[in-house]
């Protein structure tokens, strides 16, 4: 009872707070007062009865047909169907939740990425560039250079014929560079558990984790799973240390390797934040590598921190580059909202 109460607690919160105003509110909340569907969720394994993993497993099949009572309840706004789902579904539900983890794999990070990856290029003195992004679940973030990005200040970059488009606000005066993304050559994403969109269980999932009413966020994934299929990039399956210089080893010898990552160093410990600044320091032995991050305050090691206190509410954008014995780190900018909101901080 003690474990269904704390559960109870848990989905509680998550609706009221962390879903407030939404389907999932309705939903996590009923769960909260429902003894049979805690006991449901508890069947999965401990680490996997988050709601963001059991309500994505419902969705999950709601969307590959398993469960059109979910779907229709859904597609009218409707709460009450989860918990019958839930409970006439055990297996199942615990089942997806046991192998999968909640995805957030949008290209809203491309409003940092693309003036801090132009900017390591023009630094570097490249031509072209390959793209390596760490902990790039499906890799979506990788095609940057082929997505249409507007700025509240009025600026643009991108590809402005994309069917991917993206805004971002600008925080204080200065204006982002205006110069344009070298050729990609190469684009490769590294992971322990990377998403091929060209597989249909895999590339559900993906829209599983979109709210089932967040139809605005549901067509813009629809429009950037496309994009990403057109032209599917390299996946690396391992730890990002380990596999690192095999990624590297995928750009050709005529173009800047720009490693990217983007709110993935928090998931390793110091001693690993360390191995992989190393592994890019070895990788540049003889060829230039440049490093994009895009991570909290104090996270990326060797990237400066303006002063900024830990746990502020911010990231810092950071750019490296590695040229044989010598690092060249700097903070760039700011970033809110992952990525939503930023300041550019980098002299012209």
């Amino acid at each position: 009872m003690g474990k269904a109460r704390t559960l109870a607690e848990v989905y509680r919160h998550f609706g009221e707070v962390d879903a407030a105003d939404t389907l999932y509110e309705r939903v996590a909340v009923a769960i909260s007062e429902s003894d049979a569907a805690l006991r449901a969720i508890e069947a999965a394994p401990a680490r996997k009865r988050h709601p963001t993993v059991i309500l994505a497993a419902l969705h999950d099949l709601a969307l590959a047909g398993r469960a059109p009572a979910l779907a229709a309840a859904y597609a009218a706004g409707e709460a009450a169907a989860a918990i019958d789902t839930l409970l006439g579904m055990t297996d199942s539900v615990v089942a997806i939740a046991a192998r999968r983890q909640p995805r957030t794999d949008e290209t809203g990070r491309c409003a940092v990425l693309y003036p801090a990856i132009a900017e390591a290029a023009r630094r570097a003195g490249a031509n072209a560039v390959g793209l390596i992004d760490v902990g790039c679940s499906a890799g979506l973030n990788l095609n940057v250079d082929r997505v249409g990005l507007t700025y509240g200040n009025g600026q643009s970059l991108g590809d402005p014929s994309s069917p991917v488009r993206l805004s971002a606000s600008i925080v204080g005066d200065r204006p982002l560079p205006t110069r344009a993304m070298p050729e990609v050559v190469a684009r490769v994403g590294v992971d322990v558990d990377p998403v091929d969109v060209t597989d249909t269980d895999e590339a559900r999932w993906l829209r599983a984790c979109v709210w089932p009413d967040q139809r605005e966020r549901a067509a813009r994934l629809e429009a950037e799973i496309a994009l990403a299929a057109s032209a599917p990039p390299l996946l690396l399956r391992g730890d990002a240390v380990e596999v690192l210089p095999d990624a590297i080893a995928q750009v050709p010898a005529d173009a800047l390797p720009v490693v990217i990552t983007t709110w993935a160093l928090s998931k390793f410990p110091l001693e690993s934040r360390l191995r992989f600044l190393h592994r890019l320091d070895e990788a540049a032995t003889n060829r230039p590598v440049a490093w994009v991050s895009a991570e909290g305050v104090g996270v990326a090691p060797a990237i400066p921190t303006f002063g900024d206190r830990r746990a502020s509410g911010h990231s810092i954008i950071g750019l490296a580059v590695f040229d044989h014995s010598t690092l060249r780190a700097e903070a760039i900018g700011r970033c809110w909202s992952r990525g939503n909101l930023l300041a550019w901080l980098a002299d012209p």
